[in-house]
């Protein structure tokens, strides 16, 4: 019999009752890990003497699960998926792992990312590109995406991610998965890589809302060790899911959706949005108010672009220590200076160097009031324009992306700057902390998509409980990969 494409609270009734044991469940997962290492290269360590726990009453307490190789993880290989970090075994745990360790649940592997959480495609991992397993000819996306084809194809009920710009969500979406970014702060990023660290965000996959619940739950929470996490105490996630949203109100936005604010235009665009539509439809009929938004098409258009520049920006400056001095591969030269230089030639993708390049040209003294201070400007613009919307809005509904999970070979088009907007609308949800959750909306040629929910900080709650009532109306939730046997 087969476990891990069941819920959390599923193998939690089974355990509790006798029906299964933790070994069984470990024993599973790790023989999936194995099987999914050969389809899809999701992992970049497995954890073969991994021991099964006591069963509690906690939910996730003797279940596996598994985690980006952006944590820290004690003992264990911690690489963000870089060269410059291939052989790094931290001595501490992240603080989100030491709460899942202290629920009783059980890491079985750590999953492949994007080098450092920098990608959106799941193919710069310094062991290989991630597969989907829906179609292993395209991307899972990034840069999340190792956690993201795991769960997908039922190695376990949920992994862990992180969100800097779309790197749980739009995973999620090419996977036909849930991903959950909650607000800024809520789970600590001690014991994260940081990437960009006004826009980092933990979170988790899973293959429902009710599992993206139970897990932030368990990880969530005020930290010392981190100065921008918050009391999270009174917000219940798990308990405050009923489903009652026919007294919601949503919007999406026109220019993001309607097939005639498009310059260019392609099948596979309109077939993503003619679901999207459809689905709006539904939920109307369900009871739920959904209205149409304009939002400056200029405006829109500055996402991506304001993203690249603050992103790579925080990029340089936090990988500054990555050196090869105080760990990691030690380069080679005559002094420290040609040391490091060769330590980071060597270690670093030309992605990462290429963000780096970036990050340091728009730090200059001479560029930053063009570029640096004028896209934090423009994150104002955009973040306020949001935030006006949830004034009326509970939250704002939006297709993920321009289609499907994007094939490895031939996608190296030019977006127009309508499609790319729609492609990097996610950011939005960094930009402000804004609590954001992905859920599965169909499948289009025999491949899923999704939509997005966002609401306004704090708000993580109602945000996860219109998930919850709109994923109700739908059959898509708990799905499994079908090109995974």
């Amino acid at each position: 019999m087969k476990y891990m494409n069941k819920s959390i609270l599923e193998l939690h009734e089974m355990l509790k009752n006798g029906d299964v044991t933790s070994q069984e469940l470990v024993e599973e997962s790790l023989i999936l890990s194995k099987e999914v290492k050969k389809t899809c290269n999701a992992f970049v360590t497995i954890l073969e003497d991994v021991k099964p726990v006591e069963v509690t009453d906690n939910f996730l307490s003797s279940i596996p699960y598994g985690v980006k190789d952006m944590y820290s993880t004690k003992d264990i290989l911690t690489t963000g998926s870089s060269n410059t970090l291939k052989d790094y075994v931290p001595f501490f745990n992240a603080t989100a792992i030491e709460h899942l360790n202290d629920a009783g649940a059980i890491m079985v592997n750590k999953t492949a990312c994007d080098e450092f959480g920098m990608g959106g495609s799941g193919t710069t991992c310094h062991t290989g590109t991630v597969l989907n397993p829906w179609d292993t000819t395209r991307m899972c996306a990034g840069s999340s995406s190792g956690s993201a084809a795991a769960v997908a194809a039922g190695v376990y009920p949920y992994a862990l991610g992180t969100d800097t710009g779309d790197s749980i969500r739009k995973p999620a979406a090419y996977c036909g998965i849930v991903g959950y970014k909650p607000t800024y702060g809520m789970i600590s990023r001690y014991g994260v890589f940081p990437f960009a660290s006004s826009l980092d965000t933990c979170g988790v996959l899973a293959r429902s809302v009710m599992d993206s619940a139970i897990v932030v739950d368990v990880m969530k929470g005020k930290d010392p060790k981190d100065m921008t996490s918050w009391d999270s105490k009174n917000i219940h996630l798990f308990q405050a899911l009923d489903g009652k949203i026919t007294s919601k109100k949503l919007c999406y936005i026109k220019e993001l959706c309607d097939i005639d604010s498009f310059e260019q235009t392609n099948d596979e665009l309109k077939k993503h949005l003619d679901n999207f539509m459809k689905k709006i439809e539904f939920i109307r009929q369900n009871g739920v108010v959904v209205e149409e938004v304009s939002v400056d098409q200029t405006l829109l258009n500055a996402i991506a672009s304001t993203y690249i520049i603050l992103s790579c920006a925080e990029a340089t400056s936090n990988m500054s220590n990555l050196t090869g001095l105080s760990f990691g591969p030690r380069g080679e030269g005559e002094n420290y200076i040609d040391l490091i230089k060769d330590h980071r030639t060597k270690g670093f993708s030309s992605l990462i160097k290429r963000r780096f390049v970036i990050g340091s040209y728009v730090l200059q003294r001479e560029n930053q009031e063009r570029y640096f201070k004028n896209a934090q400007r423009v994150r104002r613009l955009l973040v306020n324009t949001w935030k006006e919307l949830f004034q009326t809005y509970d939250a704002i509904i939006l297709p993920v992306g321009t289609g499907v999970a994007k094939p490895l070979e031939g996608s190296k088009d030019i977006l127009s700057l309508d499609m790319m907007a729609l492609e990097e609308h996610l950011q939005v949800g960094n930009f402000g902390g804004f609590p954001s959750i992905t859920i599965p909306s169909g499948f289009i040629d025999g491949l899923p998509v999704g939509l997005n929910i966002t609401g306004n900080c704090y708000d993580d709650e109602n945000v996860l409980n219109i998930a919850y009532g709109i994923e109700s109306f739908m059959d898509y939730k708990n799905q499994i990969a079908k090109e995974v046997k």
